[in-house]
């Protein structure tokens, strides 16, 4: 399981602070894919990503007990 971290209106949109999803061999892209799908979190394509703690890009494989984190554009 993959714990994904949502904040500010990420948050609001899926009604939620957290969500956990099985996405152990997957991609953060296919995180954000799940988001949007399932969650009605749009908003996602200028989000910074971060997989325990550390910066990263949609192409970054997860594994089981990563921690992702979608943080808004500040303005």
């Amino acid at each position: 399981m993959v714990k994904v971290l949502l904040l500010a209106q990420f948050q609001e949109a899926a009604g939620r602070e957290s969500v956990e999803m099985e996405a152990g061999g997957q991609t953060v892209a296919h995180v954000k894919s799940t988001l949007k799908e399932n969650y009605n979190v749009l908003d996602l394509d200028h989000a910074q990503v971060t997989v325990n703690d550390e910066y990263k890009d949609m192409d970054t494989e997860l594994s089981d007990g990563d921690t992702v984190a979608f943080i808004p554009p500040q303005s």
